[in-house]
């Protein structure tokens, strides 16, 4: 037999197409956008990588860190739980800090920025996604169960992690 597989009507059947992964961000303090596509399939896009650890640099020092890319896949995941009738962009509010930025803010805010941050990790994002209320955000982070969510409804932001599954 010539030709590729048959499906059971005797019809040739078409590879799958890899599926494609994508986000959209914007970072609240740089005011950049990115738009992209970072994995198709099982595999990453190296070059999008790249950029994302770029675009999710410490706003405070410019310092770059790598971010891990499951913490991507979380953000798509999130977003498909919700559903497609939501908004495509996250508003970044903090993504990769480093450990001198983690030290200054620890000793000048009252709480909230643990001194083992997942952020200087590159496994931790803090986000919001316009036209969905934050609980829904929050919700929609626990439903997967695959790393830390923690509510900020006082500061509007959602913090996600690829560390342990634990919430607050």
């Amino acid at each position: 037999m010539l030709g590729g597989a048959l499906g059971l009507a005797g019809k040739p059947v078409r590879a799958a197409a890899p599926r494609l992964r994508s986000l959209v961000l914007d970072h609240t303090h740089t005011h950049e956008r990115i738009d992209l596509v970072y994995a198709s399939g099982e595999h990453y896009v190296p070059q999008a990588l790249g950029s994302l650890n770029h675009f999710l640099r410490d706003h405070y020092s410019g310092d770059v860190g790598q971010i891990d890319p499951q913490l991507f896949d979380l953000l798509h995941d999130v977003r498909q739980v919700l559903g497609t009738g939501v908004p495509l962009t996250y508003h970044i509010i903090s993504g990769y800090r480093s450990p001198v930025t983690n030290a200054r803010l620890r000793s000048t805010r009252s709480g909230g920025v643990a001194k083992q941050s997942l952020h200087m990790a590159g496994k931790a994002i803090d986000v919001r996604l316009p036209g969905v209320p934050l609980a829904e955000l929050r919700d929609a982070a626990l439903s997967l169960k695959a790393g830390g969510v923690g509510y900020y409804p006082h500061d509007q932001f959602v913090h996600i992690d690829t560390g342990r599954v634990r919430t607050w």
